[in-house]
């Protein structure tokens, strides 16, 4: 009989690749959810973890490209002599 799936926060970290601090960040804000153990430790679920990688790359996806240079090319030939 298991609980939820989830993940421990440097397991976490490397999925997202991202460091500790920035998990336990997430964390804070509430885009990661966790459960402690019996122990007291903490664990992401995983569920939570695939929420925010499925929002990352919906962001991405609907992000704006970079605007394309407009500049003009500059001739590099000498004026004809006459």
């Amino acid at each position: 009989m298991g609980g939820p799936k989830s993940l421990l926060i440097e397991q976490t970290a490397e999925l997202l690749g991202v460091s500790r601090r920035t998990v336990y960040y997430r964390i804070r804000d509430g885009r990661l959810q966790t459960i402690r153990t019996r122990c007291g430790s903490q664990r992401v679920l995983t569920e939570s973890v695939e929420a925010l990688l499925g929002e990352s790359r919906m962001r991405r996806a609907t992000a704006v490209p970079p605007r394309q240079s407009t500049s003009c090319l500059l001739s590099t030939t000498q004026p004809a002599s006459r």
